[in-house]
């Protein structure tokens, strides 16, 4: 039965004396550590936004920390854009089951600029630049073929010659407020260590009951 289903966590812990003072710091440290062991799609992380009261959830990739933000690119169309464009305050959670962990992340969201984003399209597989074109990202679609058919259109459009980045899509980077590292452990006393920006936007931490 699915209530008898459980894990005794321990692997790894948390100790406060070991701890950096930047929590940017100690995640690029669990990022490397995922991808070393070789952690399935260690930059997926659920990405949560809340528009009209109503919380709604996806997993996106993380494709860059640049200054101490989260980067990740999608349709400036989609749902998940027009809910952080009603609404800027988002949730990020990564789990790396292999390792026991889990990083929750609150923020605020904004655009990066077009440059940005052009730049980091460029660098995308053809086949994804083609998709982003292709793809009316959130809206209904007739059916399998017509996406096919739409993906086929684009991609004789910009035969043999590079492909521009679509106006509607781009990054978003996230701005953290508070990041909280999660480690399990065995009887169910996880290690919590929650940052918060505290006076003059300096990091801290304090250790929560799991």
């Amino acid at each position: 039965m699915l209530r008898d289903i459980r894990i005794n966590y321990q692997k790894y812990q948390l100790d406060e004396s070991s701890l950096p003072s930047s929590p940017i710091e100690l995640f690029d440290e669990w990022m490397q550590e995922a991808i070393k062991k070789e952690v399935a799609e260690p930059t997926a992380m659920v990405l949560s936004t809340c528009s009209a009261g109503v919380p709604d959830s996806r997993i996106v990739l993380l494709k860059e920390v640049e200054n101490g933000n989260f980067l990740f690119y999608t349709n400036y169309a989609s749902s998940k854009a027009n809910q952080l464009a009603a609404n800027e305050h988002v949730a990020l959670n990564f789990f790396w089951h292999e390792l026991e962990r889990q990083v929750r992340i609150k923020g605020v969201a904004s655009k990066v600029s077009e440059q940005q984003s052009a730049d980091y399209f460029q660098s995308r597989p053809r086949e994804s630049q083609l998709g982003a074109w292709a793809s009316a990202q959130s809206q209904e679609v007739a059916n399998r073929q017509s996406l096919e058919e739409s993906f086929l259109e684009v991609s004789e459009r910009f035969k043999e010659q590079a492909i521009p980045k679509p106006p509607h899509w781009g990054g978003f980077q996230i701005t953290p407020t508070e990041i909280e590292f999660w480690q399990g452990r065995p009887g169910r006393l996880h290690d919590r260590i929650r940052y918060f920006l505290g006076e003059n936007n300096r990091w801290k931490f304090k250790r929560l009951a799991p």
